[in-house]
Order: structure tokens, then sequence, then C-alpha cells
């Protein structure tokens, strides 16, 4: 089955899709599930020291009724009451620090699970989904939205469950103190509530643009610091700074925006629930002068504390439900990439491909890398074992396109690509991969040893190997003078040594892999001409035997090519020999000639 086409509308963060709670909060349950036991725990020392808690007004309330009306107070009564109350908040403080720390250890290992999953779905998507996104939104989804979603259940969870144990248990008091009281909460909860849900379902979306427009600005940051070698060869500090001003203030308003907004439903319940203290106030001073002594002072003062731990939540609630929806907006873009269909599964009855020779035949091959939009209309090619196959054209020809496709980061619109006379999309995407070595013009080293770097993806070399493929690529003299020689560490992406150097030891990597087929995408395209020339010279005796297919823009650099393919506009315009094509005066000629005058 074809690789699925690029969607223009998925390069974007998913900007203008609805916002999805169900889809957010089914997910979450997933990760959730293996701490069901402790979450479970946790709810209950939760409700425990809530209920604790609540015994607080009720003791206080009998306390004061220690007072009697002549004046008289047993002391050693009110001291009980002290000491009582003491030990209960303490303890219930002591299980709300306990309930605590087990979120923060569920919070910490979901995140490390969603990370995890976040990571591993990444290495399984295919090439087209990092072509069309920015790797700082990458980065910032599998740090930044993550670690929102883990603070938010380590700490908004707990809040949410603690404040709804409260509301109901102080509800249920109020009711058996002075059931009369708790009808002005029937106007004031209503109200709070409408007035949240009218302020959440606007933010929401603020949030959601607030986490994109993060991710744009990292995006912006990862690009500009891997380029600020070319920003400053251009003299660009300038407007790179203006654009970052601009991307800074974008993110910045929309952060605004989103916590502005955010954080009026707090200050809003707020005003209601001391609207409510207010009047409870009143009524119960009301009732407690004409109740004929069935309301006590206590009660009513126990009323008063309920009312607070009834209203308190309800603010706490409201305040944290901008933070909330942060984290809904930064858990839907996390689910959104673990939603993203990896690369499509080798089909059933895939074979692998063993004992490759090299023979490779494309037969009118059509691709687009967005629908609708064709790169390669018609391309045919047959190439032998042993051949080196040299492809040349401007660049947007369609040069790369030919190699993704033969490397399967891509399939076929129509047409075919057979090794050996076998179909590539009837073999397993991991032995088509293993036929080729690649040496790319984008130089990719970790940090760690040279010995590491160049036995990378063959794990079961000896140290004679490395030092052997080195000494063929004319880099082990460099090597040997390094501090540490093969046993030197490169900091991150190898900034210790020059670009050129980069370039001969991912050469050399190449050189140690024995596949039949060899793909080197302007390979020297980072190294001087003499240094160019002894790899050649190396190479030459290398490729004997080996499938290769070169791409050029230094046209001197395959002039003992057994094939040359001219491409332009994704079309094979010419294909001969060097001199075959020297004689012919086409566009060949033209290309070539014109590098010697541009030089």
């Amino acid at each position: 089955m074809p690789e699925r086409r690029i969607n223009l509308a998925d390069t974007r963060t998913f900007k203008g899709k609805k916002a999805d709670k169900k889809f957010v909060f089914k997910n979450l349950l997933k990760y959730l599930k293996p701490f069901a036991p402790l979450i479970v725990l946790v709810f209950l020392m939760n409700v425990a020291g809530t209920v604790l808690n609540l015994v607080g007004p009720g003791i206080c309330g009998v306390a004061i009724d220690e007072i009697k009306p002549d004046g008289s107070t047993d002391f050693n009564r009110i001291y009980f009451y002290v000491g009582l109350l003491t030990g209960v908040y303490v303890l219930s403080a002591l299980l709300e620090y306990l309930s605590s720390i087990g979120m923060a250890y569920v919070s910490r290992g979901m995140v490390k699970k969603m990370r995890g999953d976040v990571f591993k779905r990444l290495s399984e998507l295919p090439v087209g989904y990092f072509d069309t996104r920015q790797a700082g939104d990458i980065i910032s989804v599998l740090s930044y939205d993550i670690d929102t979603v883990g603070e938010s259940l380590a700490n908004d969870i707990i809040i949410v469950l603690k404040s709804s144990v409260m509301i109901i248990g102080s509800l249920v008091m109020m009711l058996i103190l002075a059931a009369p009281l708790v009808i002005v909460f029937a106007v004031t909860v209503p109200l709070s509530i409408v007035m949240t849900r009218f302020i959440v379902k606007r933010v929401h979306p603020l949030f959601r643009k607030r986490s994109a427009k993060l991710g744009e600005l990292n995006g912006f940051v990862e690009e500009m610091t891997s380029g600020q070698k070319t920003t400053r060869a251009y003299n660009g500090e300038d407007k790179v700074i203006a654009d970052f001003e601009v991307k800074n203030r974008e993110a910045i308003d929309a952060y605004s925006r989103a916590e502005y907004y955010g954080t009026i439903s707090g200050p809003c319940v707020g005003l209601v629930n001391n609207l409510s203290l207010t009047l409870v106030s009143v009524f119960g001073s009301l009732m407690f002068m004409f109740s004929g002594g069935a309301v006590t002072i206590g009660q009513i003062s126990s009323f008063v504390l309920y009312s607070r731990k009834f209203s308190g939540p309800i603010n706490e609630i409201a305040n944290i439900m901008g933070e909330f929806q942060s984290a809904i907006a930064a858990a839907e873009r996390v689910f959104r990439v673990l939603e993203e269909q990896p690369e499509p599964a080798d089909p059933e009855g895939a074979s692998e491909l063993a004992d490759v020779k090299g023979d490779l035949e494309i037969k009118h091959l059509k691709f687009g890398y967005v629908e609708g939009r064709t790169v390669i209309p018609d391309f045919s090619l047959s190439v032998k074992r042993g051949q080196v196959v040299a492809i040349v054209g401007h660049t947007g020809a369609g040069k790369t396109t030919i190699i993704n496709l033969l490397m399967r980061f891509y399939d076929p619109d129509s047409g075919s690509i057979e090794i050996d006379g076998k179909d590539i999309r009837t073999l397993t995407r991991a032995s088509v991969r293993g036929a080729f070595t690649m040496v790319l013009q984008d130089t990719w080293l970790f940090a760690g040893t040279v010995f590491e770097n160049i036995a990378y993806g063959n794990p079961s070399v000896t140290r004679d190997d490395v030092i052997r493929v080195c000494k063929a690529a004319k880099i082990h003299s460099f090597i040997t003078k390094l501090p540490q020689g093969y046993d030197t560490v490169l900091s991150d992406n190898a900034v210790n040594i020059s670009k050129g150097q980069k370039q001969l030891l991912t050469i050399a990597r190449a050189m140690l892999l024995d596949s039949p087929m060899l793909i080197l995408d302007e390979a020297t395209s980072n190294v001087d001409t003499r240094t160019e020339q002894i790899i050649q010279s190396a190479m030459k005796e290398l490729m004997k035997g080996r499938t290769c297919f070169v791409i050029a823009h230094r046209l001197s650099t395959i002039k003992n090519a057994d094939k040359i393919l001219v491409m332009r506009d994704g079309n094979v315009v010419e294909q001969g020999t060097h001199d075959s094509l020297i004689s012919d005066g086409g566009y060949y000629r033209e290309l070539y000639f014109s590098q010697f005058e541009s030089a």
C-alpha cells in the first residue's frame, strides 16, 4: 500500500481543529490505569484528610457553646477541644501530605511513560512527518507539553479531589446545622457555575493557541541556534532579532490573553462567595435572634466556618481552571502526536531482501510529496550490478526524491522499483534499507568517541576494522593526532572538529558497512578539492562490486561514472557517459562548462 501523502493541513499544529476533551480524557485514562490502586489509595487518604478537616468547625462550635450565657466556662473542656482540634488538623495535614506524594509519584510515572511513548512514536513516523514540521515544535511537545500535563496531574487533580470532597462534606454539615441557611447557596452556587462555564468555554481556545505559539517560538529558536554561523556570515543578526521579536510578541500575547482571561474566573467566583458569606452572616444572626434558643451561637459559628470551607474550594477550582485548560491543550498536542499513523507496516507476506546482487530497475515511476503536485512524472532507469550511476541537475530537479524512493522513505504513486527483479513494496523496509549504505550531505555525529561514531550501526566491528576504513578514507592520520586518538570524545554534533573532518568520519562509517549498494548524496561537498581527490581515489576501490548512486553538484567528480542521468523538472532529459554527453552538446554540457565559468 502506498504511503500516505502529505496533507498541507497536517503541517499546522491542528490550530483549526475543534478541541476534543473526550479524546484527551480517554487517552489520559489509559495512562492512569496502571496506577489505579495507588490513585484509589490517594483518593481514600484525601477523603479521610478532608473529613478530618471538616470535623474542625464542628469542634469549634461545641467549644464556643461551652461559654454559658451566665458567663461560666469549663476551661478543662475547652482545653480538651483545643487538643482534639490540634490532633485532628495535624492528622488531616499528614494525610493530605501523603496523598500529595502519592499523586506526585503517579504524575512522574505517567510522564515517564508518556514521554517514552511519544519518543517511540516519533521514531516510527514516516520521514514526511518531519519534512513538514519544525524540530522545535516537536521538541516542545516532548518537553513542555508533557511536563505541563504532569504538573497539572500532580497539583490540580489533588486540588479538585480535595475540593470536591470538601464541598460535599461542608454542604452535608450545613444542612445538619441550619438547613434554611443553605438556601443562600441555591442562588450563589448556580451563579458561580454559570460564570465558570461561560469563561472556560472562551478560555480553552486561547490556551490551545498559547501552546501552538510556544511551539512555533521553540521551532524558530532551534533553527536560528543551529544556523547562527550563517546568520553572522550574512550580517543577518538584526533581521533574526526582529523576526524573533515578532514570534516572541505573538507568544507573549497568546500567553497573556490566555492567562488574563483564565484568571478572571477566580476573582469572579470569589466575589460571589463573599456575597454568600455576607448573606449567611446576616440571615444567621436573624435566625439566632428569633429562634428562641433553637439555634446556638456555636452552631451559627460552625455554619459560617463550613460556608467558608464550602465556598473556598469552589474558588480554588475556579482559580485552577486556567491551568487545567492549559493542561488539556498540552495533552491534546501530545495525544495528537501519538495519534499520528506510523510508517505503514510491511505488507502481509513481505519477504526479506537477501543475497542482494545489486541489479535495479525503475519502471515508469510517478510521485509527488503532496496530493495533486507531481514531482516525478515518469521516470525509468535500468542499473546493472556494480555500475556507478550519477544523478545531476539543478536544485529541485528531483535528484534527492529518487534517493528517498529508493530507500522507501516514500512509496511511489504509480510505477515500480525493483531490486534483483523484486518489487521493493513486496519486501520489508528494513531489508531494503539494509541493502543500501548512505552518506548524506548533512553530516550527523553524536556525542561519543570517534570509534563509537564510526562503528555506529555495526557494533560487532573491531578496532582494526575501524582503523582499516579510516586509512582508506585518509583520516587515520588526523585521528591519531587527537588527544585520545580513537577514544577522543566528540562534543554535541562534533563541534570540536571541522565540517570537512565530520564528513570524512561519516564516509569512513559508510565504508565499514558491507552493503551491496551505496548512495552518496553530495558526500564530498564539505571537503576541499585536494581532500576530495584523495577520497575519490579511495572510494573507487571501495565501490568495486557495488551498485552506486551518486548525487553531485561538482560534475568534475563523476566523470568516471558508468551512467550519468541529467534531470530537469523530474524528468531524465539526458543520460550517458561523461564523454558522450559532452560530445552531444546538450544540457549536461551546458551545466558542466557553466561550473568552470562561474568558478
